[in-house]
């Protein structure tokens, strides 16, 4: 029997209610655009859950049942799915129109790794007669005809006692989701029937440092201290393989001297003794505690990788106690094979490998299955069964399990092992090649994945191998990962090869350094995030077709949303010769502002497609209208919440409400900060109002909180400050744009009035001309000519008319026209 928390509680049988049968066919109505499509010529029809599915027991549910010759219409009130003897015609109506169950324009999932992939072609360039091919990405649950089919008929029962059952279904199970353009509440039903993502903890959201590499502690150290001593923030140190013994494992143990280099001792990795290992190699950390003592006093949370595959052998300090737990003579040295089918090896696996490493200070664990499938274990018989069951969602459902035993923030680190896989983040998406081709596929990879509920995959930013040294692809991977879910640095074993930023020079490398900064003060904004998909089912990173509808939105496949405030269309190929990379973007309607550059850009109804230059310190991150970004401004690597709160706030309505809670601190309690925005355009005055008011338990809080409003793109304003209702008298702050620093008491309510004269689009643009004349390299008589001529501008055209006149290179041209 599986220990306790190992086993979860599931709810797999439906209410008789939400159940029909005709003729082959088993229909469970689970909502109003949700179905289960069960056929079985023998009439057996699973109720157990599943390896994806595992909450079916749904309300009652209204429909009607309508039989007609040789089909039969069950009717919601949102669709009706109608059955045929012949599966091939069962469909759809929704609004008159009749879908078939085809999966024909499905806007697809994930896949389970990205190794040896350059962009989304797989490479195995170590087999020279092999031929590349392209992944596919399964199938998602939402569709451009409306209708999405899930098979779960492969996925394996998951018993009461916790464990995986070699029993599948009899025939077809399916899952119809029929819900038109809503694709996020396509997302959300299946986070109903198969769990919602756990909210990850704050300190996953900062900068992860990885290297396959083998370090000693002094030297990992070192490079600790050295992102320390540059002030770049990091929140996870990983330890690769090398953390165990890895190399020179036959010699330190004398396998082949003994004889015992077979199978039947070493496992089937008879070549590389070092895969799989729970032992610390004393020759790279002669006190392996005291190293992560260190870890800890630096504040970065610890995580070691894991080839579990060959399960446990005879020169394994934990030998001798998993052979009592499993009953093998300890004596014969044979191996103790890795068996995730069987109880008391699960138990084992975590009470005697992993607890004793968490208890000197692993945090969580990088579980790196790359093997092929396994045996079962039959307890009835001596061997093992001939079939074989892939472990990988066995491996992230008991580690993830696990790890949430003692904590009340999970984490596990590992390879997509089907639907439902969005119970165990983080996702490892594998060892990409370092190409543009893999940059621009990550962003449409990682967005897609919310398609199938996967929201937290972590890449291998910078790239793992292959490829090319180039700062420039190295900056650009960088920006993406700092606007992807997760930021996790990482290469592979190569001496020549690593993302530390002082490795990149002319200037990349502190630019990275800048970027990796920002990460680190974007965690209130990301949590909140993580927050809202683990509450409302709401990925950070969504595709533009989750909320605009036009052709647009499906096209531009790099460009996404991130979080609820920013929509970002990362810089994914080469700058030209003149120092630009060019980002071809869609506006969708409205108006929108870029963080990094202060460039504004407004769109009509049917949005607008434009090119968008930068150079290579920035990437179009924009926000939207009214829109408002917290981050932190506490020094440090710190995850908690933070004292010091930097509000980025735009002119515009808008709302936002940052969550906080005490579980960094193993505290009880939440609290959000609610602030909204009311701008009001009068007799060519503007007032722009900000209300900020905290709701929850206070004391999840720093006390000494204070907060910095930044109205980024409001210059020259009036600003006034008062608390419940009482004007204050506040700092005057000298920056280019309207600003208010407070100290923040969480009873109390606060407001802030900004007053400032109505500008002209033409003004606007005239003072942007002058900030790109005076960035732009280029010979500084035309610059001062240009600008008189610019200046003296009149009206829209005139304004035009002196840029294409001016003596200036074509890309500054083209970046004093970009907001037009």
């Amino acid at each position: 029997m599986l220990q306790k928390h190992l086993i979860v509680k599931t709810m797999g049988k439906a209410k008789a209610e939400n159940i029909l049968f005709w003729k082959d066919y088993r229909v469970t109505v689970l909502s109003p655009c949700l179905f289960r499509l069960e056929k079985s010529e023998a009439g057996v029809f699973r109720d157990e859950a599943t390896q994806a599915i595992w909450y079916r027991d749904m309300p009652m549910q209204k429909f009607t049942v309508k039989e007609k010759g040789e089909t039969c219409m069950i009717r919601t009130g949102k669709c009706s799915l109608i059955l045929h003897k012949d599966r091939g015609q069962v469909c759809v109506e929704i609004k008159k129109q009749r879908i078939l169950l085809d999966n024909q324009g499905n806007l697809l999932g994930t896949y389970r790794t990205l190794d040896n992939c350059n962009g989304n072609v797989y490479f195995r360039r170590w087999v020279e007669s092999d031929e590349p091919y392209e992944i596919q990405l399964c199938k998602g649950v939402c569709s451009r005809t409306g209708v999405a089919v899930l098979d779960d008929s492969a996925s394996l029962t998951l018993g009461k006692d916790g464990q995986v059952k070699n029993v599948r279904a009899d025939g077809s199970d399916e899952y119809i989701f029929a819900y038109g353009e809503d694709y996020l509440g396509a997302v959300q039903a299946l986070y109903d029937l198969t769990g919602r993502p756990p909210i990850v903890p704050r300190y996953a959201l900062g900068n992860w440092w990885s290297r396959y590499h083998v370090y000693t502690d002094k030297e990992y150290l070192c490079v600790l201290n050295r992102f320390e001593e540059r002030d770049v923030p990091l929140t996870v140190a990983t330890v690769d393989m090398d953390w165990h013994y890895s190399e020179g494992v036959d010699e330190a143990f004398s396998i082949t001297e003994q004889g015992k280099n077979s199978k039947e001792y070493v496992g089937e990795c008879a070549v590389n003794f070092g895969w799989t290992g729970y032992t610390w190699n004393p020759q790279l950390f002669p006190d392996y505690k005291a190293f992560l003592r260190t870890l800890k006093e630096k504040n970065v949370k610890v995580t070691l990788n894991l080839h579990p595959s060959d399960g446990v052998r005879f020169w394994e300090k934990a030998y001798i106690k998993m052979a009592k737990a499993l009953g093998v003579d300890a004596s014969s040295k044979e191996q103790i094979p890795f068996d995730f089918s069987y109880d008391k090896f699960i138990n084992a696996y975590f009470s005697i490998l992993h607890r004793p490493h968490e208890k000197d200070g692993v945090d969580f664990w990088w579980i790196d299955w790359q093997q092929p499938n396994i045996a079962w274990h039959d307890t009835q018989q001596t061997e093992l069964s001939e079939e074989k069951y892939d472990p990988l969602w066995a491996l992230n459902h008991y580690h993830y399990l696990d790890n949430a035993d003692n904590r009340q923030t999970p984490l596990i680190l590992s390879r997509y092992a089907g639907v439902g896989s969005h119970r165990y983040p983080i996702g490892f998406s594998g060892d990409t090649e370092i190409t543009w081709n893999t940059l621009a596929y990550l962003p449409y990879f990682t967005a897609t994945a919310s398609n199938i509920g996967y929201t937290w995959w972590s890449h291998d930013i910078g790239g793992h191998n292959f490829g090319e040294k180039s700062n420039e692809l190295y900056v650009r991977h960088l920006q993406y990962g700092v606007f992807s879910p997760i930021n996790r640095l990482h290469s592979t074993c190569d001496e020549t090869m690593t993302k530390e930023p002082w490795f990149y020079g002319n200037g990349a490398g502190l630019i990275a350094e800048q970027f990796l900064r920002l990460r680190h003060r974007l965690i209130p904004y990301l949590y909140t995030a993580a927050y809202q998909t683990h509450t409302f089912g709401e990925p950070l990173v969504q595709p533009l077709y989750y909320r605009w509808k036009e052709e647009s939105a499906y096209n531009y496949k790099a460009q996404y949303l991130f979080g609820s405030q920013l929509m970002v269309a990362p810089v994914t190929g080469k700058a030209e010769n003149d120092g630009y990379a060019r980002v071809r973007a869609w506006l969708p309607q409205g108006e929108w502002t870029d963080i990094f550059t202060g460039d504004n850009y407004k769109a009509e109804r049917s949005g607008k497609e434009i090119t968008l230059l930068r150079a290579l310190d920035s990437i179009p991150v924009l926000i939207k209208q009214g829109g408002i970004l917290p981050m932190s401004a506490d020094e440090g690597n710190s995850c908690k919440n933070p004292e010091k709160l930097d509000i980025w706030a735009y002119e515009g309505n808008g709302e936002y409400a940052l969550y906080e809670d005490g579980k960094e601190v193993n505290k009880a309690g939440e609290f959000l900060t609610n602030f909204f925005s009311k701008y009001v355009e009068r007799k060519g005055a503007c007032t722009q109002s900000m209300y900020i008011e905290g709701v929850g338990n206070a004391s999840v809080i720093p006390v000494n909180r204070r907060i910095m409003v930044r109205f980024k793109n409001i210059p020259e304003a009036e600003v006034r400050l008062y608390v419940d209702g009482k004007l204050q008298k506040t700092e005057e702050l000298y920056l280019d744009y309207a600003a208010v620093s407070f100290a923040f008491k969480a009873e109390k309510k606060y407001k802030i009035v900004l007053r400032y004269p109505l500008k002209t689009q033409l003004q606007k643009l005239i003072k942007r001309a002058l900030r790109i004349l005076t960035e732009a390299e280029w010979e500084n008589p035309l610059k001062v000519e240009a600008w008189q001529e610019i200046s003296k501008a009149t009206s829209l055209e005139e304004y035009l008319s002196a840029v294409e006149k001016a003596d200036l290179s074509e890309v500054i041209k083209l970046r004093l026209k970009e907001v037009l």
